[in-house]
């Protein structure tokens, strides 16, 4: 992760490519594509998500929740939240005030309690994620449990309003019985906006106790009630993902163990489930946000019922007893270490176990009898030195006695190379690891010069999980980073080179995944979104292009005897795909020229019919945006003949054959 490049563009290399545009002629390459089998399978997993809640990617983005702090759980318990006067729109205590009443006996141990002396002017204030989006004509849940205290409250009334205060919805909700109840209604703005806010306000004057206030839209994916974002969960589905990697990255290390992820606490009723602050709350020192949590919404059994729905192998990342390395490096001792390993095996029985079980149990009263069949588990994050490596026999010797089955992921740090890199791999190796992950996070020119990273693994070795990885057009942790047309060009050359190995490289994903226009932490992302919409990058594309065609059997493509791993600038793949009766070729060209390419079949019949799909762009600094996405594949059919045929490929381009 902390690697870097630099760049190196030769006057040679220019005055080539300036004479042969002056020549006006097409360069031609000649690739044979050998159709006899080489018995490596394309892995179901070779391309597959990794979702970390970064950059508002959980609370205020897939998880369709609008009201921030709903439960008073922050460490700041009025975070998105405001007291103001109806006449002024300032703080006025005069009309009212609101307290904090806290239980710590339980989970959910924040309610508010609000007393009003002057119901004409109190008002209580929701801001949501940076505004709150809504739909014209959509239907919306809004919810809030309530107990009424003392006094004459009657009625709890709210509003949606929009940026300059104008009313957009109203309505009232009749205050009935004693005790705690739970209120229901249902909004249907008449506009669309993108950053509403919600104002509560009271008839009568009293006290009244209230928790988890609540406004969900109802066309959420699948349409489940308090459910995922739909546009988001879309562009997933559509990327055809074999695998769903979560929670995380580095939120599942913590900045202390204390702040760890732990996925019991994310199951059970949603309104039980403790918040906690998010480690990216103040990660980076250009992007502090302060009011980033996680209610856990979007908790475990969520993520394995969303991995269901994408066709997709759940792959959970578990806490090893290391905090991030970054941060404080608190570790468990080895003595202590046991909780941790049983949440391991705790997780394995709730994602496969019958209800019979106790983990088994739970996941079936969350409304899911059928077991996930859950077949890989990670332990720990990016972690390096001999505590992990410590740390990570024990695990392995515990989950493997009981289930022998399951596949463990064990971790190569956070960078490509250097000493705890080649630490990592070297005691892995000795251990018998199954699934290595690597992380690199680089220039684009590394991308291109890392094509053949793998040519020389071991492939008797432990296989390889690409499991982060994104050109950085600026540098590493830096704000200014674009998903321009150059970073996705760059990670399609080097992804082609993943493919070659397949025998080696059997899980691939970009990485993060999410990013809130106006909520970012980290940049690039593979997908941008506001309250409203969402738009692919193109980035996107890539990952779309190589996971919709990624074949079952990997055959050769070569020019000259030798693969395309960036030779002339051309990269290239090739696989069969055994269920569709389609052979399919991946070309990137990095070349500023477009050139012809003539290709000789062998031991291939194919039909005369041709389909390509070409992602391209003018510019290298181009990218999509909210207003359009000019980055988008295109498909066309040619004729050919049997046998070699010939096909134009633009300048700076990835295109995909396709021969039936």
């Amino acid at each position: 992760m902390k690697t870097k490049t630099k760049i190196f563009v030769t006057a040679f290399s220019l005055s080539i490519a300036f004479l042969s545009a002056q020549n006006g002629k097409v360069k031609k390459h000649v690739l044979d594509l050998d159709g006899t089998s080489t018995n490596i399978k394309i892995q179901p997993t070779m391309y597959g998500i990794f979702f970390e809640d970064i950059n508002f990617a959980a609370d205020g983005g897939l998880y369709a929740e609008l009201i921030k702090n709903r439960s008073f759980e922050f460490d700041e318990p009025l975070t998105g939240w405001k007291q103001s006067n109806t006449k002024t729109l300032s703080p006025n205590l005069d009309s009212g005030f609101l307290t904090i009443i806290t239980d710590k006996s339980k989970t959910n141990k924040n309610f508010a309690r609000i007393t009003v002396w002057n119901d004409e002017n109190y008002v209580l204030e929701n801001e949501g994620f940076r505004g709150i989006g809504l739909h014209q004509g959509e239907k919306y849940d809004f919810s809030f449990n309530l107990e009424n205290v003392s006094g004459n409250i009657s009625a709890v009334n709210t509003k949606l309003i929009d940026e300059n205060g104008m009313v957009i919805f109203s309505v009232s909700s009749i205050i009935k019985g004693a005790g705690w109840q739970k209120y229901s209604t249902v909004f249907i703005p008449s506009k669309t906006i993108e950053k509403a806010k919600l104002q509560i306000t009271f008839t009568g004057k009293g006290v009244v106790n209230m928790d988890m206030i609540s406004l969900f839209p109802q066309n959420t994916w699948k349409r489940r009630k308090s459910g995922l974002r739909k546009d988001l969960v879309q562009k997933l589905y559509d990327l055809q993902p074999g695998f769903l990697r979560f929670p995380g990255g580095c939120i599942v290390e913590g900045r202390t163990l204390a702040e760890r992820y732990q996925w019991k606490k994310t199951i059970g009723k949603v309104e039980d489930r403790e918040n906690l602050i998010n480690k990216w709350n103040n990660g980076f020192a250009h992007r502090l946000t302060p009011d980033y949590w996680q209610s856990f919404g979007l908790g475990f059994f969520e993520y394995f019922q969303l991995a269901e729905d994408l066709g997709a192998e759940p792959l959970p990342v578990l806490s090893c007893g290391m905090a991030c390395q970054f941060n404080t490096a608190e570790l468990v001792k080895m003595e202590d270490l046991d909780p941790y390993i049983q949440d391991a095996l705790d997780l394995i029985e709730f994602a496969n176990g019958d209800s019979n079980t106790k983990w088994g149990k739970i996941r079936t009263e969350m409304g899911h009898s059928k077991p996930f069949n859950m077949k890989f588990i990670g332990v720990g994050n990016e972690q390096w030195g001999a505590d992990y490596i410590e740390r990570y026999k024990v695990f392995e010797k515990a989950i493997h006695t009981k289930y022998p089955d399951i596949k463990i992921i064990s971790g190569s740090g956070p960078s490509p190379d250097g000493e705890f890199f080649d630490y990592g791999w070297k005691e892995l190796k000795k251990l018998n690891a199954q699934v290595v992950d690597e992380h690199y996070y680089n220039f684009p020119e590394w991308f291109m010069k890392n094509a053949g990273r793998y040519d020389e693994y071991n492939r008797s070795g432990p296989k390889v999980f690409a499991g982060e990885y994104a050109a950085q057009s600026v540098g590493v942790v830096k704000p200014d980073n674009k998903n321009n047309w150059l970073t996705a060009l760059s990670e399609a050359a080097f992804m082609t080179g993943l493919e070659r190995n397949a025998d080696v490289v059997t899980m691939t994903s970009y990485a993060p995944l999410f990013a809130h226009a106006d909520g970012w932490q980290w940049t690039p992302d593979l997908i941008w979104f506001n309250n409203l919409s969402s738009y692919a990058t193109p980035n996107y594309y890539v990952q779309k292009l190589f996971s919709n065609n990624k074949g079952t059997d990997l055959i050769k493509i070569s020019e000259n005897r030798k693969p395309l791993k960036g030779e002339n600038y051309l990269y290239a793949s090739a696989v069969h795909d055994l269920e569709k009766n389609e052979t399919i070729i991946k070309i990137v060209n990095t070349d500023d020229e477009k050139i012809s390419l003539e290709i000789n079949p062998k031991n291939i019949k194919h039909a005369s019919k041709l389909t390509k799909i070409l992602l391209t762009s003018s510019g290298l600094s181009d990218e999509n945006n909210f207003q359009t996405e000019t980055i988008t594949p295109k498909e066309e059919t040619q004729t050919i003949k049997k046998g070699k045929f010939s096909v134009e490929i633009s300048a700076n381009c990835l295109v995909i054959l396709k021969l039936k």
